[in-house]
């Protein structure tokens, strides 16, 4: 397993997020994101979760809204891989794949596109 700090790994997703297409991020409004150690549940299973109402949901939606949370799991993202390069492309493929559910895009559709 690769070990990395929290700083350190925060900073990673910070880049990759930085390296995503304009058209995928522009259009994130009230979202944060966040890095965590694990799930509640204590899982390493668990590599990120779009915490929020989809885009595709929302009926009523504005000025007083908590934010979305986009989480990225620190130690199950670590579990999986050998080195930086794998985290990064593990740690773009999370941040791809929760954005997508802002947008409303299932997991079922996602692992069509390669996503899952």
């Amino acid at each position: 397993m690769l070990t990395l700090s929290h700083d350190d790994f925060e900073r990673l997703v910070i880049d990759e997020l930085d390296l995503l297409p304009d058209d995928m991020v522009d259009g994130l409004d009230n979202v944060i994101f966040v890095v965590e150690d694990r799930p509640e549940d204590g899982t390493l299973d668990t590599l990120g979760l779009y915490d929020g109402v989809a885009l595709t949901e929302r009926g009523q939606y504005g000025f007083g809204e908590m934010p979305d949370r986009i989480i990225l799991f620190r130690e199950p993202l670590l579990a999986i891989v050998s080195d930086m390069d794998e985290l990064r492309d593990e740690v773009h493929v999370t941040l791809v794949h929760e954005i997508a559910h802002f947008y409303g895009i299932d997991d079922d559709r996602l692992h069509e596109l390669g996503w899952a």
